[in-house]
């Protein structure tokens, strides 16, 4: 039987050459060490500049964090064998997506067929958060009042501000590169399992799918593993960012999960009026506003966060993340990677190779500290 609320994440690295701070399209150089040492926990994705690990199922995020600083740690030692490193951000700053290599595998061909320079152009790398529910019809339920809280998970996560060499205006371009394709972006609400699975099953019997694997949603229920995901996020460059985000995933799963149990409900919202709040998101990060629909009106988007962590509160020590629920205090203060980047490239006088650099650094430095902490500790 599976536990509620185990949490699992996955993140997609870039490649890039330690020298130039280009992309790499040279995973098969270190993948068949990778699988040595980290099994089925990585694997290599559409284009050959990109690496994508998960962790293990977690109960905890103290014990998600273990597993994924060991995952930043191992790939970034093998990578820098062969003079590589790893970058931990939705976009590259300044590469070009028509010089990648895409991977010789038959689905990825099957992809590259079916949605053409869709497929060749998506550059882009990002975080999914898994959430276990064993229920699938009370799966649907949360993800239907869950679908409210992704701008807000989105604007703490945003790390893609450039494209192939522009500054875009915009702290998450990965969003607006992703919505090329079909099926993705916000999901509207479904009365029932029954009408999810009827909507699937309709989409498979007209040949627009194959399988539920296409669809992708910013939250959707797994088609194979009984879990939520989490699909909204760009990928945090800093390591406890990532397990921050993971734990108000499972906390707000957790929170939802606890009102339908007491038999109470969340106010659900049109697909339309959540868009409104991820353009805002996408657009401006933590700089913007949201709308708060209950009170139609504009609210710092801080302010709206700050709410979210009070409305999980009464959950989190229950599962053991008061800890990691903290840390996005640090994320409203600190801000997120985007608006870093954006820093260092005009502090560099729009240097964009500056902004890899930084990249690449600040990518493993809580992995780096955290390792460096244990062995002292042990010492």
């Amino acid at each position: 039987m599976i536990r509620d609320f185990t949490i699992g994440i996955e993140e997609e690295y870039q490649l890039v050459d330690q020298q130039t701070g280009d992309l790499s399209s040279t995973v098969d150089s270190i993948y068949g060490e990778l699988v040595d040492l980290l099994g089925e926990q990585v694997k290599p994705e559409m284009h050959q500049c990109m690496i994508e690990v998960g962790t293990n199922i977690c109960d905890t995020a103290k014990e998600a964090r273990q597993d994924l600083f060991h995952l930043r740690n191992t790939v970034a030692r093998v990578a820098e064998s062969q003079g590589l490193a790893i970058v931990a951000a939705s976009t590259h700053p300044f590469a070009n997506w028509a010089g990648q290599k895409i991977s010789d595998n038959e689905r990825y061909h099957k992809l590259v067929e079916d949605m053409q320079i869709l497929s060749r152009s998506l550059l882009i790398f990002g975080m999914h958060v898994h959430v276990a529910l064993e229920d699938r019809e009370i799966a649907i339920q949360i993800m239907n009042a869950a679908r409210y809280f992704l701008p807000h998970l989105l604007a703490l996560t945003t790390s893609s501000p450039f494209w192939r060499g522009m500054e875009t205006g915009l702290k998450s371009y990965r969003c607006e590169i992703f919505k090329k394709y079909p099926r993705t972006e916000i999901p509207d609400y479904f009365n029932s399992r029954g009408e999810y699975d009827a909507f699937i099953n309709l989409l498979v019997k007209t040949n627009c799918i194959d399988n539920g694997k296409r669809i992708w949603w910013d939250l959707r229920p797994h088609p194979i593993y009984p879990t939520l995901e989490f699909r909204i996020c760009d990928i945090p460059t800093r390591a406890e960012d990532s397990i921050a985000i993971a734990a108000l995933c499972q906390a707000i799963v957790a929170k939802l999960h606890k009102l339908i149990k007491s038999n109470l409900g969340f106010r659900l919202y049109r697909r339309a009026l959540i868009q409104e709040n991820k353009w805002r998101a996408l657009r401006y990060g933590l700089e913007g506003k949201l709308i708060d629909f209950g009170k139609q009106t504009e609210v710092p988007v801080k302010d709206l966060i700050y709410e979210l962590m009070d409305f999980v509160d009464d959950v989190v020590d229950d599962l053991g993340s008061r800890k990691e629920i903290n840390h996005i205090q640090s994320i409203l203060k600190n801000g997120t990677s985007a608006e870093r980047q954006i820093q260092v490239f005009k502090d560099s006088g729009g240097d964009y190779k500056a902004v890899v650099d930084h990249l690449i650094a600040e990518t493993m430095a809580d992995v780096r500290t955290n390792t460096a902490n244990v062995v002292t500790a042990g010492t």
